[in-house]
């Protein structure tokens, strides 16, 4: 929960985040050649910036290019990369800084957005350092570094695709005696996860909104048509101070039972404001209890301490926990339980920035806390029913509070930053954003072991960007009154468009979660199929769907989604694919992925062949695969392989490539050759319009060698990576262009790309 007092810190949380916001980013494993990579010298540089070779005249060799820029205490370091799609992108620098050993202050933005503030590492090496994560829209975009305390050499900048965590959770849950309805529902979430989004709503606590708990919900319902799936408790009123009964464990057994929905609870629990003065057991007042740790004089180190009065006192609270628990289990509900959240607050190892009493002696003794509460409820009161969900931050001090892997479930977060913390450049209105670079550093912070959910938030992100950004936040849950409610933190728009997409499981798309056996993903029948291309040969493909109460939601290949009633129809528990879809699949196998309203996804895997048509036999091998998947696209970007698989050597330039598509709106084209092995210089390129259109092409892109592109010896290779787009920069249809291939991601052999030698096919198949 996030309220004013917290809000009020928020210009230390500021500074907090300059010195850690991406401390935990792991390095993203890049390919062999980056997507784009730029001298630092080449870039547009300030006025006050130097390119050199030495400083003070200590030479720094191991630098690339024709020297490196020196960066002091100001300057901005700027250049423009083109990307083909809109996406996530990870940035990193090849740098050194070797005056400070507590780092160097650096900022970054994009297309003129401050993007967060970096701390460059010690270094006397030239060394790598990633900025994480960033979304950059399709064509032109600008990065520039700008100095902070400055003080570091750059060589190079590398913009390349986000190695994105798979984010494939096994459904193991920490406590090996857990329920069987709890592990149906864990079964549940890791089958969803990186999915969908399962959609969630705090409710209001101690009697708030006249005591109309439903006053959020209905409101959802009246807006979207939908209810969330899960819906957030509160279990601070019962508690041996004030304690009562405000009827959260019924309303938590009615939500699952009766309802069917997933329920989640946080644990506000509150201590006395003059703990030194309390006696154990007596009645204290509400307006004379807190959690927060500027309102008390409870001592948190001595909590974890046998025999102290705050020790006791602790226990007292586990113990009225463990009643509502107890219930709880005792009617088979399970709960995403999420105590002493939000610990870290604003940063710190020893609780400097806490905003709850729980934190204030530091992550060590948090951890202690956490640990004796989990054994408390799990060995001496024999609670099973709980999915342990710890609230994480991304500072570079949040991997010393976290508990371990053997005491959580879930990674929570917790996004307020439409007003504070923000970076998307707007101010005054919602931040849609799906803070992805974010949701990856919580992944890595176990290694992507656990689950990273949203688990409370002012604004909920678009569709758009969650699905864009690849953002696999488990679920959002908005807290109560205005962060729902207010056009302020959300635009009602928005909301419906996400509460009516496909992407968001909301409470009457969930399965059955309370039956002996948990209900099963859908499935489909047969997963492997062949086309054959030749005449007469190829024929409509029956796959049959097992649903177990979902519904398909959609048919995917790579980033192009079929169209029912042209690339397929449905009728009940079957499905037919076209053999005039089928017809334009490349040679080899293609993933046809099956979404469903619900569950795993299936894939079904489509081996095209062609009976019809004999290969050339010659001394050359073409591997290929793009860079760029999306159906729609305003460049196309090609990489190949040729391999020498004769016994002499070759002369590269004897060799032609060509590549076939469709230009879908005839204008001129422009090529570029990112990288290649034997030189950028040495390919040469043109567009070729064929005279007669076939199917899958209209033009040809062809490529050659220069006399100074050398020789391939047996069994040696060339790699070339291309692109290339129309120069006015509208899109082209990839989908159904002849040498394309949607679903490889490194290099394969491609007879939809053909070879030549001296001017005679020697590799793959004309269309």
């Amino acid at each position: 929960m996030k309220n004013g007092l917290t809000k009020a810190s928020a210009m230390m949380l500021i500074f907090t985040l300059l010195f850690g916001l991406f401390g935990l980013m792991t390095a993203p494993v890049h390919a062999d050649t980056a997507l784009f990579t730029i001298e630092s010298e080449n870039a547009q540089l300030s006025s006050d910036l130097q390119v050199v070779t030495e400083i003070y005249g200590q030479p720094k060799p191991g630098f690339s290019g024709s020297g490196f820029v020196w960066m002091q205490n100001s300057g901005t370091i700027t250049f423009t990369v083109t990307v083909p799609e809109t996406g996530m992108y990870a940035i990193s620098t090849r740098y050194m800084q070797e005056l400070s050993p507590d780092g160097r202050l650096q900022y970054l933005s994009v297309n003129g957005v401050t993007k967060g503030s970096y701390m460059l590492p010690y270094t006397t090496e030239w060394s790598n350092f990633d900025f994480g994560f960033h979304k950059l829209k399709q064509g032109s975009n600008t990065i520039q570094l700008k100095a902070g305390w400055g003080f570091s050499y750059f060589d190079t900048f590398t913009v390349d695709y986000a190695d994105l965590d798979p984010l494939d959770v096994q459904p193991v849950l920490t406590d090996p005696e857990a329920t069987p309805e709890t592990q149906t529902l864990m079964n549940y979430l890791t089958e969803v996860y990186g999915n969908h989004i399962i959609s969630g709503q705090q409710e209001i606590y101690g009697g708030g909104n006249n005591g109309d708990y439903e006053l959020e919900f209905d409101w959802i319902y009246n807006l979207t048509g939908k209810y969330p799936a899960i819906r957030g408790f509160d279990l601070m009123n019962y508690n041996p101070l004030y304690g009562w009964e405000d009827g959260t464990t019924e309303r938590m057994i009615d939500w699952v039972n009766n309802r069917g929905g997933i329920a989640t609870a946080s644990w506000h629990i509150n201590v006395p404001r003059d703990f030194t003065s309390y006696q154990l057991g007596e009645f204290v007042d509400w307006k004379d209890a807190s959690y927060k740790p500027t309102e008390t004089n409870f001592n948190t180190a001595n909590a974890v301490v046998p025999g102290t009065k705050e020790y006791q006192y602790v226990m007292m609270t586990i113990e009225d926990l463990a009643e509502q628990l107890q219930t709880l289990q005792n009617n088979n509900v399970p709960v995403i339980f999420r105590p002493y959240h939000e610990a870290e607050g604003n940063g710190g190892l020893n609780g400097e920035g806490a905003w709850f009493w729980w934190a204030s002696a530091g992550a060590e003794v948090y951890k202690q806390l956490w640990d004796q509460l989990y054994t408390e409820l799990t060995e001496t009161y024999g609670l099973h029913n709980l999915i342990w969900t710890y609230n994480s931050y991304v500072y570079n001090t949040s991997p010393a509070w976290y508990p371990g892997d053997d005491q959580v479930d879930i990674v929570g977060y917790d996004k307020y930053n439409t007003i504070y913390n923000r970076n998307d450049g707007l101010s005054g209105v919602p931040n849609e954003d799906a803070i992805t670079s974010i949701f990856y550093q919580l992944v890595d912070l176990t290694d992507g072991k656990k689950m990273v959910a949203m688990t409370e938030n002012d604004t909920v992100p678009s569709v758009q960007n969650l699905t864009e950004e690849k953002a696999g936040w488990l679920y959002f849950c908005p807290w109560y009154g205005e962060h729902l409610m207010s056009s302020a933190f959300n635009y009602p728009d928005t909301l419906k468009t996400l509460y009516q997409s496909n992407y968001v499981i909301t409470l009457d798309e969930l399965p059955d979660l309370k039956g002996d056996n948990p209900t099963p993903s859908a499935a489909i029948t047969p997963v492997n199929a062949t086309y054959d291309k030749a005449e007469n040969l190829g024929q409509d493909i029956s796959v049959s769907l097992t649903l177990n109460g979902h519904q398909l939601a959609s048919i995917t290949n790579g980033n192009y989604t079929l169209a029912s009633g042209q690339d397929y129809t449905e009728s009940g528990a079957a499905v037919v694919l076209s053999k005039s879809y089928l017809s334009t699949l490349p040679l080899g196998q293609n993933a046809l992925t099956f979404h469903f309203s619900g569950g795993k996804n299936a894939v079904l895997t489509v081996n095209v062949v062609d009976g019809g048509v004999h290969l050339p036999v010659g001394d050359l091998t073409i591997q290929s695969f793009n860079g760029n998947t999306s159906a729609s696209t305003n460049g196309i970007s090609p990489k190949f392989k040729v391999i020498n698989t004769g016994d002499s050597a070759i002369q590269l330039s004897d060799i032609k490539l060509r590549y076939y598509y469709t230009i879908d709106g005839e204008n001129a084209q422009s090529f570029w050759c990112d990288w290649a092995s034997i030189g950028s210089a040495n390919v040469t390129s043109k567009f070729v319009k064929l005279a007669t259109p076939v199917a899958g092409a209209d033009y040809v892109l062809e490529m050659g060698f220069t006399s100074s592109a050398g020789t391939l010896n047996p069994g040696e290779s060339a790699e070339i990576q291309a692109r290339f787009s129309k120069t006015n920069w509208s899109n082209y249809n990839q989908a159904n262009d002849y040498s394309f291939k949607s679903s490889s991601s490194q290099y394969v052999n491609n007879e939809q790309v053909t070879g030549y030698m001296n001017d005679q096919l020697v590799w793959g198949i004309e269309p």
